[in-house]
């Protein structure tokens, strides 16, 4: 499938059952230096405590027969200093398709073009090699390594801390979309 056919679109209700099978995977979360295991309940919970918070963006990732692929966050959003942190589950059914690439570049678009944060930051495990190529790919550089950050599955883990600027992203993207066979939807904003 190409990555035409894929659509970014703002977290609803009806697809909590989605992320709380994703929160609920334990090598999911692993990648996210989170706990597995959260309820149904306290997943609502949260969904309805932060329906209305300016400081996260959550989206899910679906296909043209409208089958959840993914999510993608933006969180801590500060737009004082114009950052946030960036957070992508493909669903492990879904991985090794390309599917994360898009989420990349269509998260990234609506950060710069749409909210117009100046950074995007993350944290990928040292030992993540297909997520450091992804992320290297998409233009992110590393800003740090960190050591013992986060203890995950009875053993610290050494992460790299990530970012791309607006200004970056905005030369690269006009750099790659106009380039001939690019397969990459332009246009600011989830599809």
């Amino acid at each position: 499938m190409a990555s035409t056919e894929l659509a970014l679109r703002a977290l609803e209700r009806g697809d909590l059952r989605f992320i709380h099978d994703q929160v609920n995977n334990r090598s999911v979360m692993a990648y996210w230096f989170e706990e597995p295991y959260e309820s149904f309940d306290e997943l609502e919970e949260l969904y309805s405590r932060h329906i209305h918070d300016n400081a996260e963006r959550r989206f899910v990732v679906e296909n043209k027969d409208k089958e959840l692929i993914g999510l993608v966050e933006l969180i801590e959003i500060d737009y004082i200093h114009r950052r946030a942190e960036f957070q992508i589950i493909v669903a492990p059914a879904h991985q090794g398709k390309g599917f994360a690439r898009f989420c990349v570049h269509k998260a990234l678009d609506y950060s710069f073009t749409i909210l117009n944060l100046h950074k995007i930051y993350l944290s990928v495990a040292v030992d993540n090699a297909k997520a450091l190529h992804l992320y290297e790919q998409c233009g992110f550089v590393e800003e740090g390594h960190l050591v013992g950050e986060f203890f995950i599955e009875g053993q610290y883990r050494d992460v790299k801390r990530m970012y791309i600027l607006q200004e970056d992203y905005l030369a690269r993207s006009a750099s790659i979309t106009s380039a001939p066979g690019w397969g990459f939807p332009a246009g600011p904003g989830p599809a």
